[in-house]
């Protein structure tokens, strides 16, 4: 099979997939070795980029997606349905935030973290689709642990959870300040 229909039949797959494949996938079902499968990948990510199409080739975890490009999102949710694009609330978002930098968190240890209940919160992001569960954690009690998942990737517009931004080391920092402060204090009573 030469580049070209090699591209074009990937295009094909994934168009008719609606979901992500990854290069193992397209690598049997093609018969071809993976290397010529990425090739094929990023020469399909440059066509679609460079005729404008309204979809893109987006790669979640080690998986490739045809996605429709988020400035249509409002076109594209007009035709499928009405409803909203779904917001989180205040308390969602520090769950997910939670979770997306603590895999396998359970819940007692996101409720640990946050100092209230998170049932509410975590009830929406498995609706969403954005949390998932990820197994019993070898814990006593055997509690459930939960990760993000793909769909979580894709509303974030990243390939992995290793883009995420580094998180500030504020512990360390606020430990610092407190004893530079009782130290100040300790100055000034003297």
């Amino acid at each position: 099979m030469d580049k070209e229909m090699l591209t074009s039949a990937i295009e094909a797959l994934l168009f008719a997939a609606g979901k992500p494949l990854n290069t193992n996938v397209l690598s049997n079902i093609l018969e071809q070795d993976k290397k010529e499968i990425e090739e094929a990948l990023q020469n399909l990510r440059i066509k679609l980029a460079e005729r404008n199409s309204g979809i893109q080739l987006i790669k979640v975890n080690e998986s490739y997606q045809l996605c429709t490009l988020e400035v249509f999102y409002d076109y594209v949710c007009k035709l499928l349905d009405n409803r909203p694009k779904p917001t989180l609330s205040q308390a969602a978002l520090e769950v997910l935030s939670i979770v997306a930098y603590n895999p396998r968190v359970t819940r007692a240890e996101m409720e640990k973290i946050r100092g209230v209940s998170s049932d509410s919160a975590m009830n929406k992001l498995l609706e969403y689709n954005l949390i998932e569960e990820a197994g019993k954690q070898d814990l006593p009690g055997k509690p459930m642990g939960y990760q993000t998942t793909d769909e979580f990737l894709k509303m974030f517009g990243i390939e992995s959870l290793k883009e995420l931004p580094e998180l500030p080391k504020l512990k360390e920092e606020l430990d610092q300040v407190k004893i530079d402060d009782v130290d100040a204090k300790d100055d000034d009573t003297q």
